[in-house]
């Protein structure tokens, strides 16, 4: 039986090494544990076993005997209904119910508004001003979700919601409130200056906003909306029943955690790439023009270089550099490595991400190799994998590439500073250091005006 082996630097150095420089540490380990890991890196669990190899993550994504680790830290955010907290055949169900608004007619229902949200974000910036792509990535992730998922345009609780979801969602940026929700006796209401008495006082201003929300729209009922709310107001268990107006508000929680900074994040680093490879912006705009002025958003999400470079973007720039955590709950045996129940399991995204043998020249940001060939699950996996892969994914990809082609296709852009960015660890995602600092030159001609333009001279 093999040996499961690790870094064998004190526990206190592992937890620094991974705080401030999480990509390094990940290498290094990598390098010299090329399976799988033993990473010390937790202030509170003994040690964490990081996978490496695709065959490792593939048998960590299939077997029953992994369960979800996060419920205990993520139930007081989310809540106990949240699918972040469910687990085995209630896991199944809610999920069940939350599929059907990423697919289909109802995805594509979204398209215009993400691209008009995307162009009333980039207006706002003054020209020639330096702004920050990452905060601007920011503004539209939370006004898709809000109109998108919550169904919430104007109004007084929309303005109420939209500040409170914004505190809602930054919450794991704070190392005091992330220490709070590792160590449960910390968790003591002292009022509202204390860091938890503020915590849950937001929170119950947050569940009564939510709940008068959803209360309001049982009583008046609209069938052609088309947000996700109105979607799970009307879902259905098996046994016929609704969904309670407790599973719902915890659902909408749940999406705002796993879809708001995630995915502006990606396409912060989506507007990076695009602008640091000139040769790279032209492709995707010869490949945009060819639908002509204003396409249609269906169209846009099927091209095929900006969908290589979107992916291209996930796995040079995962947002999450390890998966959520999975707990072994009875004895497995992982590439032949035996682990004990009460291990805590993480599949290690940018190390797989980054692996030769998978994708040649790994540092190299390289869109064609999507092109050249597909991927397994197994090895590309930036919204995790198996029952409990991201189930925002398809709206997240969605949302990446209608934004990243509506800045492209009707805004000259350019980075301020055209030095490489690095990524630094950020909460619990890999964000670009510095937000990727751009300017905004003017509108950019459509295609058959600058035609027209030469065509007279």
């Amino acid at each position: 039986m093999k040996q499961i082996k690790g870094p064998k630097t004190p526990r206190l150095w592992q937890t620094i090494q991974w705080s401030t420089n999480p990509i390094r540490y990940m290498e290094d380990a990598a390098a010299n544990f090329p399976d799988l890991f033993k990473a010390q890196i937790d202030p509170v669990s003994n040690y964490q076993v990081l996978l490496v190899h695709p065959q490792a993550i593939q048998e960590f994504f299939t077997k029953p005997e992994f369960v979800n680790g996060a419920k205990s830290i993520v139930r007081p955010v989310a809540g106990d209904e949240s699918l972040f907290v469910q687990v085995g055949d209630r896991h199944k169900s809610q999920r069940k119910l939350l599929m059907p608004p990423f697919h289909g007619a109802r995805m594509r229902s979204y398209g215009q508004l993400v691209c008009e949200i995307t162009d009333n974000a980039i207006t706002k910036i003054p020209l020639k001003q330096t702004a920050s792509a990452r905060a601007v990535m920011e503004e539209i992730s939370l006004q898709v979700i809000l109109k998108a998922v919550f169904g919430l345009y104007e109004g007084e609780r929309c303005q109420q919601l939209q500040q409170l979801l914004l505190y809602w969602a930054r919450l794991f940026h704070s190392p005091i409130f992330n220490s709070l929700l590792f160590f449960s006796f910390l968790q003591q209401d002292w009022g509202s200056w204390s860091p938890w008495g503020k915590f849950i006082r937001k929170r119950q201003q947050i569940h009564q906003l939510l709940l008068s929300e959803i209360r309001d729209r049982r009583a008046h009922p609209d069938p052609d909306r088309t947000d996700i709310l109105s979607m799970l107001l009307s879902a259905r268990h098996e046994d016929g029943e609704l969904m309670s107006d407790l599973e719902i508000r915890d659902q909408l929680l749940t999406l705002l955690l796993g879809g708001y900074e995630t995915t502006a994040t990606a396409m912060a680093w989506s507007v990076y790439w695009s602008q640091f490879y000139p040769e790279m912006k032209a492709k995707l705009l010869q490949e945009i023009d060819r639908l002509g002025d204003r396409p249609n958003p269906a169209d846009i999400v099927r091209l095929p270089y900006l969908t290589a470079f979107c992916q291209e973007t996930l796995r040079i720039n995962p947002v999450l550099p390890i998966t959520l955590p999975r707990t072994v709950e009875s004895p497995v045996k992982l590439m032949g490595y035996e682990l004990e129940p009460g291990i805590m399991i993480r599949g290690c995204i940018y190390t797989l991400h980054q692996r030769e043998e998978i994708y040649p020249n790994p540092r190299q940001f390289k869109p064609e190799r999507f092109l050249e060939r597909q991927f397994s699950p197994y090895e590309f996996i930036p919204f995790g994998g198996g029952k409990r892969r991201c189930i925002g994914a398809a709206l997240a990809m969605f949302e990446m590439k209608l934004v990243l082609a509506t800045i492209l296709s009707r805004y000259q852009i350019e980075l301020v500073d055209e030095k490489p960015i690095k990524p630094a660890l950020f909460g619990v995602t890999l964000v670009p250091a510095g937000g990727v600092k751009i300017v905004v030159k003017g509108r950019r001609v459509p295609q058959q005006y600058r035609q027209a333009i030469a065509n007279s001279l």
